[in-house]
C-alpha cells in the first residue's frame, strides 16, 4: 500500500501524486478520471511484464494478480467476490445483462427519464428482440427527499412490468437515487432490478450485498481513479444462472460441481463463464488494488470531506451568477460530487463547449437535455477552489458574451 499521505490530509501532496495537464482545470472526472501515477505506474509494469513474456504472464502470473484484484474489489464494494464479473466498463456490464437474460413477454422494461443514452438504446434492442415495449416515469428532479422519487417508482411499476433500470447517480444533474429502496420495491413485484453504477463505485459509500439489486454494472475509472478498460457486473443473490456470456470462450463449460470455487484462473468457474472471451489485455483490472490502496491512503473520509466541501462552494459560488438555475437536490442522502445547472434557453451549447475549452482551458461537460442545457461540475480530491472560480468567471463571460 502506498502509505505516503496516510498519516496526514496534505492536498498539495494528494494533487501532486495525479496525473493532470497544469494547464487544465479537469472538473469531468464525471466521465473520465485521470489517473494517479502510482496506478499508471502499476498498470505500465503489468503490461511490460506482458509484453516481455505474454505466456509466463498469462498463464503463470495473471490468475494471482486477477484473484487479488477480485477479492480488493469485493472488499471495497462489500460485495461476494464469487458473484463479481471484472468488464471493459459499465456499457458491456449492462449489454451482458440486457443481451443475456430472458424476460417474460408480453411486457415491459421501465426506465426513469434520465438514463444514459446509449444505455437507453441497449434496452430498446433488448426490448426489440423479446417483443417488449419500454416505456419511461419522470423523476422529480430537484426531490426534497428520496421518498418522492420511491413514490414516483411505486406508481410507475405495473403488472406488465418485467425489469425496472435506473442510475445509481444519474449522469446529467448528479442526482443520488435511493437504490436500495428502488431495488426493494421491485423485488417485492417479482420486476428484474437493474442498477447503473458507472458514477458510485468511490463517490458515495457502497455495499452491494446490502443494495440487493440483481444485477449491478459500474465503471472503476471514473470516481475510483483505476485504468480506462476496468469495470464491472455484480450478480444479485439468486440472478447467478440468469444470464448467457456476451461471448463463448474457455468459459462455456463450467464444472458444475464446483462452481463458487476459486480456480486456477484466478476466477471460479461460474465467473469465468460469464468473464472469460479469449485473449486480452485486462491489466486494467489487475490495476484496481493500486487505485484502491492509493485512496485508501489518502483517507475515503477525508476525500469525501473535502469534496464536499468543493461541492458547497461550487453550489455558493453559481448561486451569484445570475440566469443559472440549480438541477442538483441539496439533501445529503441525493447528491455527491456532481453538481448540475440549467443554462437560459438561448445558450449555444456547441459554442459554449469550445469557448470553455479553448479560451479557458476547462474541462466540464454542456449536457444535451429534452428540458434544455446543463453545464455539471465535478470536484474530486485533486480539485482546487480556484479551478471553481475559473469556471464561475468563464460562465459568467459567456452569459454576458452570449
Amino acid at each position: 500500500m502506498d502509505t505516503r499521505f496516510a498519516n496526514q490530509w496534505d492536498h498539495g501532496q494528494a494533487r501532486a501524486a495525479m496525473m493532470l495537464d497544469p494547464t487544465v482545470a479537469n472538473l469531468n472526472t464525471g466521465s473520465f478520471g485521470p489517473t494517479p501515477r502510482v496506478v499508471f505506474e502499476r498498470v505500465t509494469e503489468l503490461r511490460r511484464r506482458l509484453a516481455e513474456e505474454p505466456m509466463d504472464f498469462l498463464v503463470r502470473a495473471m490468475p494471482g494478480h486477477l484473484r487479488q484484484a477480485r477479492a480488493g474489489l469485493g472488499r471495497f464494494l462489500h460485495a461476494d467476490p464469487r458473484r463479481l464479473i471484472f468488464t471493459a466498463n459499465v456499457t458491456t456490464a449492462i449489454n451482458l445483462v440486457a443481451s443475456g437474460l430472458t424476460l417474460a413477454s408480453p411486457g415491459e422494461i421501465l426506465l426513469t427519464d434520465h438514463e444514459y443514452g446509449a444505455m437507453h438504446w441497449c434496452w430498446e434492442r433488448a426490448a426489440q428482440r423479446q417483443g417488449l415495449t419500454i416505456r419511461t416515469f419522470p423523476l422529480p428532479i430537484l426531490a426534497s427527499d428520496p421518498g418522492e422519487i420511491i413514490h414516483a417508482a411505486r406508481a410507475a411499476m405495473t403488472a406488465r412490468t418485467r425489469l425496472l433500470f435506473f442510475s445509481h447517480v444519474l449522469s446529467p444533474t448528479g442526482l443520488v437515487l435511493p437504490a436500495k429502496e428502488l431495488c426493494a420495491e421491485a423485488r417485492r413485484r417479482g420486476i428484474v432490478s437493474v442498477v447503473d453504477g458507472a458514477h458510485a463505485p468511490a463517490m458515495i459509500p457502497l455495499d452491494l450485498d446490502t443494495l440487493d439489486a440483481d444485477f449491478y454494472g459500474a465503471n472503476c475509472h471514473k470516481w475510483l481513479l483505476a485504468p480506462i478498460g476496468a469495470g464491472f457486473l455484480h450478480l444479485g443473490r439468486g440472478s447467478e444462472d440468469r444470464l448467457q456470456p456476451l461471448q463463448v470462450s474457455w468459459g462455456w463449460r463450467p464444472e458444475r460441481a464446483r462452481l463458487d470455487e476459486f480456480d486456477e484462473f484466478g476466477s471460479t468457474p461460474r465467473v469465468r463463464f460469464y468473464e472469460f472471451e479469449g485473449t486480452r489485455d485486462i491489466c486494467p483490472w489487475l490495476a484496481v488494488p493500486a487505485a484502491l490502496d492509493f485512496q485508501q491512503a489518502l483517507g475515503f473520509n477525508e476525500i469525501r470531506a473535502h469534496n464536499a466541501r468543493l461541492v458547497e462552494r461550487v453550489r455558493t459560488r453559481f448561486a451569484h451568477i445570475q440566469r443559472l438555475a440549480p438541477a442538483t437536490p441539496t439533501h445529503p442522502d441525493l447528491c455527491g460530487f456532481l453538481t448540475a445547472f440549467r443554462l437560459p434557453p438561448h445558450v449555444d451549447g456547441p459554442t459554449w463547449r469550445k469557448v470553455l475549452w479553448e479560451r479557458y482551458r476547462i474541462e466540464a461537460p454542456i449536457i444535451d437535455r429534452p428540458e434544455g442545457l446543463l453545464i455539471r461540475v465535478s470536484t474530486h480530491f485533486y480539485n482546487t477552489e480556484e479551478e471553481i472560480e475559473r469556471i464561475a468567471e468563464a460562465v459568467e463571460w459567456m452569459l454576458a458574451n452570449t
